[in-house]
Formats: structure tokens, C-alpha cells, sequence
């Protein structure tokens, strides 16, 4: 009996996160394919795109409120069987999700060109980039909407439809970015414009097939239009500290750069280039982290906490088994990986000797991974504030200002990063065995 429970419980566990692994991968993809066909049409119009790229990323901060603070209580009242309280908080979140989208879209329109300036780019760049972001700025609504119904779902267990709608949505946006950026098929060449016009249909398509599956009486969740305020204040509660904790990473990632650039333009070359590989090589963590939460939080809404913790154990297993194996290549052939993205000899040594460092950390990473949404899940979203923030912080970027000043190798830069991950992955293993998650309210 036994071994067909673990049977089971692997199998759900996989099927929920491989097709969220896989999804973000083509979210990965999609963006590198922008950048490549955009590329082509010179260097100012590659750092304007790339530049709104980052603009996105702080955006995803305040997308965490509803996405984080979402997931938990719409996982726990599936949970329970409680599905007209999650109706209802999926509702809720569609007003919140709204309210911030329209925010950043007027934020983004009207400030488009002051950004790209603050920023220290010259009148060229500033204006591709009033071009491309101010235009996907109007967007802002679907691009939020999307990750509402996609977190929602991820909730309730389903991510192989969101996987679905994704992968014919991608070859969508590769199709229109031919279209639209170069003039084809009788239209104009818009250029950035066009990417910008591109991607926001992209996120449409998305958004009406959501719309679609959900208003089926089939589907695990569909709109109870009805305000609630217990709703909002449990989304609130859980989504404000991880949001926090999303905008002050960000942020530490910046300096974290910063000590990079130190090191040379080629330094920078190779860690961007470590960045984008490691960045496919996780996928599987991202996944896990996604069926963890939203496992951990069912469990915890049926009461059952011990198979809340047993479910996270498992996700831990299971993923530093995944990432394990992933390290062993990242530490053996680096080189291989990083020629698809570089051809100079100097930036492929210093972004290998990054990824030889990284592949080591991958099992204590996969681990931070599992746990992290394993606590997002239960709510306990201040405790991953104070472990992610707190480490990075003062294992990671501070130790790295200071050994900055006394090296020039880039090496010990690298080993202070794998060091830090090392200690989350421990604290974080510690805190979870504590126990102290599995009795928040939400």
C-alpha cells in the first residue's frame, strides 16, 4: 500500500511541476527570441528591449502580492472543499490584479522615457524605449491577467492546460514578432514597436483562452463575482512580505552586478552568459517550488499537516535529485553550454568557471526551491522574507563588497555567491523542520 501511495504522490508531484517547469522555459525562450529578432536591428534597439525587460522584473514585485498571497488561499480552500471560498477569492484576485495592472500601466506610459534616462541611456535608446515599453505599457493589464490565471490554476493543481495555451501562444509571438518587427505580409515594419504590439496580442490570446476554460462548468475554478474583504486581507497578509521580499532581491541583485562589473566588460560578458544558462538549467527547481506550494497549502487546508510535511520532503528529494544530476553537467562541460551564446574565448572561460561554481550548489539550491514555496504555501511568506532577504544581504552581497576590495580574481566573488547558497539551504532546512509553518492562519 505503501509503495502505491509513494507511487501516487510522485506522480502528481511531477505532473504538476514539470509542465510548470517547462512553461517557464518557454516564457525563457520566448524572451531570447524577441531579443535575437530584435538584435538585428541594432545595438540601440537590443538595450531598449532589454532595458524594459528589466523594468518587467521589478513589475513582477508587485505581481507577487496577488500571485503569492493568491496561491496560498486558493490552494487552501481547495484543500478544505471549500470551492465557492476560492471562487470567491479567485474573484477577488481578478479586482486586485486589475487595480495594480492599470497602475503600472499609467505609471509606465507616462514615465516610459523618464526611466530609460534615469537609467543613463543616451536620447536614442531613450526613445526605442518610449517606443517599445511606453506601447507595451498599454498591455499591462493581460500581462497581469495572465499570471493571475496561471498562479490560480498552478493552486488548484492544473498547470498542464497553462502549459497548453503557452507553447501555441509562443509560436504565436514568433510569428507575429516576423510580422510586425520587419513588415511582412503586408504590413509595415514597426520595428521595436512592433515587438511591443507582438508580445501584448501574445498575452491576449492567453488571456481569452483562460477566460474560455474557466466560464465551463467543468472547470476546478470559475468567477464568483462577490466582494469580499477577509478575502483581501488574507491575499494581503501573505502577498505584501513576499513582494517585499521579491523588490529587495531585486534589488541586492543589482549591487550583486554591480560587484561584477568590477571586474572588466568580459567579467560582465561571462557572468550574463553563466546567468542565461543557469537560468535553463533551474527549470526543474522552479517547477518543484510550484508543486510544493501548492501541495503543501491543499494539505494544510485538509487539515493534514503531516502529509503537508511529508509532501514537502518528498518535492526536496525529488528536485535535489533533478538538480544534482543538472550540476554534474554544469561542472563537467560548461563550456559546451556557453559556446550557444558566446564565441569569444575569454568570456566562455570566466562564465565556465561561474557555472563549474554553481553546478556545485545546485543540490542546497534545489532546496531553497522546494522550501521556499513550500512556506509561500502555508503563508508563512514572513519567514521567506527574512531568510532570502537576511542572506542575501548579509551572506552574499555585503561579504562581496568586501572581498571586492581585496581581490582582483573574480573566483572568491563566486565562491562568497555558492557559500551563501550553501547556508540558506541549511537554514531554510532548519526552520522548516521546526514546524512553526504548519500552524499559520490564514
Amino acid at each position: 500500500m505503501s509503495t502505491l501511495a509513494s507511487k501516487s504522490s510522485l506522480s502528481k508531484i511531477l505532473s504538476i511541476s514539470i509542465p510548470a517547469a517547462l512553461k517557464n522555459l518557454l516564457d525563457m525562450v520566448q524572451v531570447i527570441i524577441d531579443l535575437l529578432m530584435v538584435g538585428s536591428l541594432g545595438v540601440a534597439s537590443l538595450a531598449a528591449v532589454g532595458l524594459g525587460l528589466q523594468f518587467i522584473m521589478v513589475l513582477n514585485a508587485i505581481m507577487t502580492i496577488y500571485i503569492v498571497g493568491g496561491n496560498a488561499v486558493i490552494a487552501r480552500h481547495i484543500g478544505s472543499r471549500r470551492f465557492h471560498r476560492a471562487n470567491i477569492a479567485f474573484f477577488n484576485l481578478l479586482l486586485l490584479a486589475l487595480i495594480l495592472s492599470f497602475l503600472s500601466l499609467f505609471i509606465g506610459y507616462s514615465g516610459a522615457e523618464q526611466f530609460y534616462l534615469w537609467m543613463g541611456t543616451g536620447a536614442e535608446v531613450a526613445g526605442l524605449g518610449v517606443e517599445y515599453f511606453g506601447t507595451l505599457s498599454l498591455g499591462m493589464p493581460l500581462i497581469f491577467l495572465d499570471a493571475l490565471f496561471f498562479n490560480a490554476l498552478s493552486a488548484a493543481s492544473k498547470t498542464t492546460i497553462s502549459l497548453y495555451i503557452k507553447i501555441v501562444s509562443a509560436i504565436l509571438n514568433v510569428f507575429l514578432n516576423y510580422t510586425l518587427i520587419f513588415g511582412h505580409f503586408g504590413f509595415e515594419a514597426m520595428g521595436v514597436e512592433g515587438a511591443a504590439i507582438a508580445t501584448i496580442i501574445s498575452y491576449g490570446f492567453n488571456v481569452m483562452i483562460y477566460f474560455l476554460m474557466v466560464s465551463k462548468e467543468n472547470c476546478v475554478l470559475r468567477f464568483y463575482a462577490y466582494f469580499s474583504l477577509q478575502s483581501m486581507k488574507s491575499i494581503f497578509k501573505i502577498g505584501i512580505p513576499a513582494s517585499v521580499e521579491r523588490l529587495i532581491s531585486v534589488s541586492s541583485f543589482m549591487v550583486f552586478v554591480m560587484v561584477i562589473t568590477k571586474y572588466g566588460t568580459e567579467a560582465l560578458a561571462g557572468y550574463q552568459v553563466g546567468l542565461r544558462v543557469e537560468g535553463i538549467a533551474f527549470m526543474p527547481g522552479f517547477g518543484f517550488s510550484i508543486a510544493a506550494m501548492a501541495l503543501v497549502g491543499q494539505s494544510l487546508g485538509a487539515k493534514n499537516a503531516t502529509l503537508a510535511n511529508n509532501e514537502a520532503i518528498t518535492v526536496t528529494k525529488i528536485a535535489a535529485g533533478f538538480m544534482g544530476f543538472i550540476g554534474i553537467f554544469l561542472i563537467a562541460i560548461p563550456e559546451y553550454f556557453c559556446a550557444y551564446f558566446t564565441q569569444d574565448a575569454k568570456t566562455i572561460e570566466l562564465a565556465s568557471l561561474y557555472l563549474r561554481l554553481v553546478g556545485i550548489s545546485q543540490v542546497p539550491l534545489a532546496v531553497v526551491f522546494v522550501l521556499s514555496g513550500a512556506f509561500r504555501g502555508a503563508g508563512a511568506t514572513r519567514t521567506t522574507l527574512k531568510l532570502n532577504v537576511g542572506s542575501l544581504v548579509f551572506l552574499r552581497v555585503l561579504p562581496a563588497l568586501y572581498v571586492s576590495t581585496l581581490t582582483d580574481d573574480i573566483f572568491w566573488i563566486y565562491l562568497v555567491m555558492i557559500s551563501e547558497t550553501f547556508i540558506k539551504g541549511g537554514l531554510f532546512w532548519y526552520v522548516f523542520s521546526k514546524g512553526h509553518w504548519k500552524s499559520i492562519k490564514i
